[in-house]
């Protein structure tokens, strides 16, 4: 058996606080969580001889410290099935971005295995062998656009409106460790409830605190945001803007906001429509070609510029039964 093409989206934290510290060191968070249609895709074939193989390569990452290759095995611990499979990945989503990557390649991995090998557990048994793999991997189980408390294990659905998102990826890759073992880390910002949030359910709302400190250290981040500011409140595009947006079911007021996502280095702005996020993307990849053959400020360099749009669930969320 095989199962093809499953894809693995990302995620973006509408806001971040983070409100205390556990004797054991783990931040105390609240966020919410948005998936994303920018995809990792994975291949699985099913093997008989209980053998995880990877059918990929991740610079620096041996298979033993793989997230993929962990949540297979991790599955074959709890269920004792003999099966095994061949796994195959497709990266689009940027390493060391804030987006989850690695976090959703092991959620799919588990929920698609749990498919392949007929294993047949529950999400919340699922959603339990994906806390140890990591904090965020359990909210890609959950299936849902989520505020998250505690250490982001702690999950409640919210139905948020119709997004569209830019996002962009400076040229740098920031550890999570590193930002959460920052002396100048903000961990004392106010509890929120959801209502708070639902009040003004989309990146306007907060901050993520997280930002200060990525800043400091990865001042090429910094400024990035800050060119992004720039171009988003050129003339041009908000002519370009407001002029598709007449007639649209949507507001005519245009103030693009920058905002980073986890403990970055992506970069995001929110749109009510996914054409408009095009049209920045269009803007902001002019702009580029033509600041690089002039002699003014120059541009960051970006590993990604994209207009994604924002999903309502998870593209998996039918794969598991109960």
């Amino acid at each position: 058996m095989t199962l093809y093409d499953v894809p693995a989206p990302a995620k973006l934290n509408l806001f971040l606080h983070v409100v205390g510290r556990r004797a054991d060191g783990y931040h105390l968070l609240q966020t919410v969580f948005r998936f994303v249609d920018l995809c990792d895709t994975l291949h699985f074939d099913a093997r008989a001889d209980g053998q995880i193989g990877r059918s990929y390569d991740l610079p620096g990452v041996p298979a033993e410290q793989d997230l993929v290759v962990r949540a297979a095995r991790a599955l074959q611990r709890a269920t004792g099935t003999q099966a095994g499979a061949q796994i195959g990945l497709h990266k689009r989503i940027p390493q060391g971005g804030g987006l989850g990557g690695g976090s959703s390649d092991a959620a799919t991995t588990l929920i698609a295995l749990n498919r392949l090998w007929g294993t047949g557990l529950s999400r919340r048994e699922l959603m339990a062998l994906a806390l140890p793999l990591g904090a965020d991997v359990p909210v890609f189980v959950f299936g849902q656009s989520a505020f998250a408390e505690g250490v982001g294990e702690d999950l409640t659905a919210v139905e948020l409106p119709p997004a569209a998102y830019l996002l962009a990826q400076p040229d740098a890759s920031v550890p999570t460790a590193e930002i959460f073992g920052a002396p100048d880390l903000t961990r004392d910002s106010d509890s929120i409830t959801i209502a708070d949030f639902l009040a003004q359910p989309n990146s306007a709302f907060g901050r993520n605190d997280l930002e200060p400190a990525v800043f400091r250290r990865y001042p090429r981040i910094e400024y990035s945001a800050e060119w992004l500011k720039t171009r988003l409140k050129t003339p041009q595009l908000k002519t370009r803007l407001k002029a598709w947006l007449q007639g649209q079911a949507c507001s005519t007021e245009v103030s693009p906001s920058v905002r980073m996502s986890g403990s970055g280095a992506c970069l995001y702005v929110e749109f009510a429509q996914l054409q408009q996020a095009v049209l920045a993307q269009q803007e902001i990849t002019a702009t580029m070609r033509v600041a690089g053959k002039t002699t003014g400020p120059a541009h960051p360099d970006f590993r990604l510029i994209q207009a994604t749009a924002g999903l309502v669930e998870h593209p998996l969320r039918d794969w598991i039964a109960r």
